[in-house]
């Protein structure tokens, strides 16, 4: 991983969570490959390769991001085959 990439996904995940209202926008992407869930996905190879002790303080950060995620978005049935990518990748944002 770069330096600092688990600093920058953090900080791309949350400042997608502290836009306003009750949905995500999905209007609001910085640009093809860096959107929230592409933050994600990158927290979730952190944890997978991080040591169980560094792993367990950025899981308890992420797991309240993804339960704000989860609560803000919505299932969406035509994405279900990205679920091998994560979870994530199945939700809607508001468009």
């Amino acid at each position: 991983m770069r330096p600092n990439a688990v600093a920058h996904a953090l900080a791309r995940f949350e400042g997608a969570l502290q836009q306003p209202g009750r949905y995500l926008n999905a209007s609001v992407a910085y640009s093809p490959g860096i959107e929230v869930e592409d933050a994600r996905d990158d927290l979730e190879w952190a944890m997978l390769r991080l040591p169980p002790g560094a792993r367990r303080d950025l899981g308890r950060l992420v797991t309240r991001m993804d339960e704000e995620f989860e609560r803000r978005t919505l299932p969406e049935a035509s994405n279900i085959e990205r679920a091998h990518f994560g979870w994530w990748w199945t939700r809607m944002r508001e468009r």
